[in-house]
């Protein structure tokens, strides 16, 4: 069956195609086409049989593009063929009756066309304009929603999509998103094939996004553990656990810690991802760096996104995080995260820059970038006015406010945040849509939040995910 990310190779200026593709494969690929444009055809065989042999080494598809008898020669699954290389049955005397057969489209015509001959899948492109192919005409999604409706061939959409494109034409009806620079031109091309191979859990009716927190245990059920949770089981993903630390707290504070040994943290985080596997990450309290060099070892090599709480100080104060393992936060797990989560106080910490508006905000998060974090999300809760937090992807910042909500209540709210965050990306949202989502969330969730206890009380995670599930205008599109 060809569907998910399908992967296109375009040269090897640098040497690494090999490496490149092999961490696009561990990052979710499923298929991977060699095309080479600008190698002599004295080289290709050699370099199609080196990548045909990373695919059956993982798993993967192989696709050879143009040719059915380079195909053959390296041993590839099958064929991409254009309008102009030959016949589908030209190309299955080659490949044999098993040999996978592609042929690329641009109209509804050529993919009924396709079908009858007895292709096994149509590309169909270019969905969006593309600088990768001299002769890419621009059919756009209106195109694959026709071709949708009148083939029942898997169809792999192609042509200048990026994760927001793949968002479009997965929705549109594409079984296959097919990428060429969006990952291959990546400096983590596991990474960013890990975001786009999740998009397609949005149409998964049988998926539910798997999320695994690390995190301490709140014996009060506001935050840690217990919200994160709650969170990720409102918004209809699947909680595992890896506890950190048990704690004695209630809503007036922080009354004891007792650390998990770093082993044992470790321990849980790989017998959770060997067995039932997650699809992201959250982390919270970490509390030693015995503890957070155990989880970046234990999740270093998995390529899964992993949303950072920096859990540094609790609400009434205490410490939670001290030096040594703010410096090891900063040279072992910093570099695997795909969004760091810091409050302003936290980022200050960390940064040593104070901030008193945005453009301090701005500048925090653009040093949080550096220091190793992929994308930030700065939460400005701690500055007057409106409730802003600034998202910091790739060299864009997007902005995301709400009203100022006035209520001591807000017991989990940093835990909460970033588990929807985490729990919408498992889920199949781009990392914007997905903050837009957890901000959503958690500005219900402090809204409607109850005073339990005598200090800060806990976030209401059931009545925000009720209130989301309306058809209020400032709701509606929210799909947990």
């Amino acid at each position: 069956m060809i569907s998910g990310l399908y992967i296109i190779t375009d040269g090897d200026e640098d040497g690494r195609l090999a490496e490149r593709t092999r961490a696009a494969i561990a990052g979710g690929a499923r298929i991977v086409q060699y095309r080479d444009k600008g190698r002599p055809e004295a080289e290709k065989l050699a370099a199609a049989r080196r990548i045909g042999e990373i695919c059956r080494r993982s798993g993967a598809t192989y696709i050879v593009n143009d040719s059915p008898q380079l195909a053959r020669e390296a041993g590839a699954d099958g064929v991409h063929l254009g309008q102009g290389d030959g016949t589908v049955a030209a190309a299955r005397e080659i490949l044999g009756p098993k040999g996978i057969v592609g042929v690329s489209t641009r109209t509804a015509e050529q993919a009924r066309a396709a079908q009858a001959q007895g292709a096994n899948y149509i590309g169909l492109g270019s969905m969006f304009p593309t600088a990768t192919k001299d002769d890419a005409v621009h059919v756009g999604v209106d195109r694959l929603r026709q071709v949708r409706r009148e083939v029942a061939l898997p169809i792999v959409a192609i042509g200048g999509i990026d994760r927001e494109g793949a968002c479009e034409v997965i929705d549109a009806g594409a079984d296959a998103v097919a990428v060429v620079s969006a990952v291959m031109a990546d400096p983590d091309p596991a990474l960013a094939a890990r975001e786009i191979a999740l998009l397609f859990n949005r149409i998964d009716p049988l998926r539910r996004a798997r999320v695994l927190t690390v995190a301490g245990s709140d014996s009060g059920g506001g935050a840690g553990i217990q919200a994160d949770l709650k969170t990720v089981s409102l918004l209809g993903g699947y909680g595992a656990s890896a506890i950190t630390a048990l704690t004695a707290q209630n809503t007036l504070g922080v009354h004891g810690i007792h650390p998990v040994p770093a082993g044992f943290v470790a321990e849980q985080i790989e017998t959770v991802l060997s067995d039932i596997g997650a699809d992201a990450v959250k982390t919270g309290m970490l509390l030693s760096a015995e503890i957070i060099r155990a989880t970046a070892r234990a999740l270093a090599e998995r390529h899964l996104p992993i949303v950072v709480d920096p859990v540094m100080i609790a609400k009434g104060g205490a410490a939670l995080l001290q030096d040594e393992a703010i410096a090891a936060l900063l040279e072992e797990l910093l570099p695997l995260t795909y969004l760091l989560t810091p409050n302003l106080p936290e980022a200050q910490a960390l940064t040593g820059i104070a901030v008193t508006d945005e453009a301090g905000m701005e500048k925090a998060a653009r040093r949080l970038q550096e220091m190793g974090a992929r994308n930030v999300l700065l939460k400005g809760g701690h500055l007057e006015g409106e409730a802003v937090d600034l998202l910091l992807e790739g060299g864009r910042v997007r902005r995301y406010a709400a009203p100022r909500l006035e209520t001591p209540n807000t017991h989990g709210t940093g835990c909460t945040y970033a588990a929807a965050v985490a729990t919408c990306l498992a889920g199949g949202e781009p990392l914007p849509v997905a903050v837009a989502k957890a901000k959503t969330f958690i500005t219900e969730a402090i809204r409607t939040a109850l005073p339990l206890g005598s200090g800060h009380g806990p976030v209401n995670h059931w009545e925000a995910a009720n209130t989301l599930r309306d058809d209020r205008p400032e709701t509606k599109g929210f799909q947990p």
